[in-house]
């Protein structure tokens, strides 16, 4: 594809697509499918999407784009033709032999964020958010900022609409994309202006096949890095701070904005390294970006509205990714105040009797749930843990609740076995209850909570016992927190 003409006054897009292929019916393979087919007979020569599985919905969708030329094909596992295009969704494995086929029947085979970046125009500018947890709130963040800023910008990617949606509306300056690791790992020429690396921990092992695989991947976020570009990346991660390290060592070609250091949000890689750029928080809690040299104090951590330390990182990220883009730093000061906590991330969900309640029901793992613990210091909140049992080792949750919470009531499926693993928690002064479902949870919480205390739903669990999905849980959660608040107050 690099060596075909391409058109004026985009990234790199081709004058001609020719025959492409879309791997996948999920959100992503259906937008790229109805951007190739806008371009049926002009740009695109054909249109073939091997769509997996069948459903009703897509079935549904088949008809249409059947009735505008492409071919659709179910329950295809090994891809026969040959394709100058193929357009993988993020669902598919690159290591599974149905990746494999469509990378030998095709020329290249891309990902729906490449895609898109290719055909946006030369003159947009790209922010890629990524890591293991953090990048919705961080991507809501810095679209939130670049607004304050004056500037046209979109959340796209994992948040939002696809990346190719909107760039084919064509509406935006500035393409704030929450990109992911399955995303990032079939990118070749992807050159955001600005890349955030929050964290890279172990996860979706089942894709990636090794943890390193999983990094490599990510670290592809800024495998086309120049000059021009500025990688924003959190030193208080393990990982990330050795990328930097290595970044440094090779000689980095991009500008790097260091946040904390190993000890913390705390920590200016200023002092640490000679740094010339930094962000972290300074004296008085004052959040604080540094970019070559020119230093921005911004607001105190006092004042963000999205709690607890993991939350200054998610604002110190996206206010250098704005700081750099141009943004002013009265208006990333004013954006960073009015940012409100998404839905289902530690969000405040009503006060009854005095007692702050908090949804954090997008909490469905440990790892979630420990970084919720620590939000609300120097309070111990009293944290509602339960639903459905994934199985993962529960002594790092054990530990964090004995040093951070005052109660935690075990509810649903996993009840029994984490009520088991805080047995001898129990011991050393944790109160530890339990109930049968999340309701019957929270009226406990309530009940051993006094005025000023913090009863917080972070579960730690799937919610398929009792709910659809996460969400269907935390709107539950804040209707039962209402009808609570409704009682006391009669």
């Amino acid at each position: 594809m690099a060596a075909q003409k391409c058109l004026d006054g985009f990234k790199q897009a081709p004058a001609t697509l020719g025959r492409v292929l879309i791997l996948g019916l999920g959100k992503s393979g259906k937008a790229a499918a109805e951007y190739c087919l806008d371009r049926l007979g002009d740009r695109v020569e054909s249109v073939a999407v091997a769509a997996g599985a069948p459903s009703a919905d897509a079935e549904a969708w088949a008809d249409g784009a059947r009735a505008r030329g492409a071919v659709v094909i179910f329950d295809h596992e090994v891809i026969e033709g040959a394709y100058d295009l193929c357009i993988a969704s993020p669902g598919i494995s690159e290591f599974s032999d149905f990746y494999r086929s469509a990378a030998v029947a095709a020329a290249e085979v891309i990902s729906e964020v490449e895609f898109a970046w290719r055909e946006s125009r030369a003159n947009a500018r790209w922010v890629a958010i990524t890591g293991t947890n953090g990048k919705t709130t961080t991507t809501a963040l810095t679209c939130h900022l670049l607004r304050a800023g004056g500037m046209s910008a979109s959340a796209v990617g994992n948040i939002g609409e696809t990346c190719i949606e909107a760039v084919a509306a064509g509406a935006t300056a500035v393409y704030v994309a929450e990109v992911s690791s399955y995303q990032l790992a079939s990118t070749r020429d992807f050159a955001p202006d600005v890349a955030v690396v929050l964290n890279i921990t172990p996860d979706h092992l089942a894709w990636h096949r090794t943890h390193e695989n999983y990094a490599a991947a990510k670290w592809k976020v800024l495998a086309q890095a120049s000059a021009a570009t500025t990688a924003v990346l959190n030193a208080g991660d393990d990982a990330v701070r050795a990328r930097i390290r290595a970044l440094r060592a090779e000689g980095a070609p991009c500008a790097i904005v260091p946040i904390g250091t190993a000890a913390g949000v705390g920590g200016d890689m200023r002092a640490a390294c000679g740094s010339a750029s930094a962000a972290f928080r300074g004296a008085g809690g004052m959040l604080t970006v540094v970019l070559d040299g020119r230093e921005y104090p911004l607001i105190t951590v006092d004042d963000l509205q999205i709690k607890g330390a993991h939350n200054q990182v998610n604002a110190l990220a996206g206010a250098a990714a704005a700081l750099a883009l141009g943004a002013q730093a009265t208006a990333v000061a004013e954006g960073l105040l009015t940012f409100a906590p998404l839905e289902h991330r530690i969000e405040p969900a009503g006060t009854v009797a005095g007692v702050a309640c908090y949804n954090d029901s997008k909490a469905t793992n440990v790892d979630a749930t420990l970084v919720a613990l620590t939000a609300f210091e120097p309070q111990r909140p009293i944290v509602l843990l339960g639903g459905r049992d994934k199985g993962t080792d529960l002594a790092p949750l054990v530990a964090a609740c004995r040093a951070h919470a005052r109660a935690v009531i075990c509810f649903g499926e996993a009840r029994e076995r984490f009520a088991a693993a805080f047995a001898a928690a129990v011991a050393e002064g944790l109160v530890v209850a339990e109930a049968a479902g999340m309701e019957a949870a929270l009226d406990e919480a309530l009940g051993l909570a006094a005025p000023g205390d913090v009863v917080v739903l972070s579960p730690a669990c799937a919610s398929f016992d009792e709910f659809s999905c996460f969400e269907e849980r935390g709107a539950t959660f804040k209707a039962l927190v209402a009808d609570r608040a409704r009682k006391a107050g009669a």
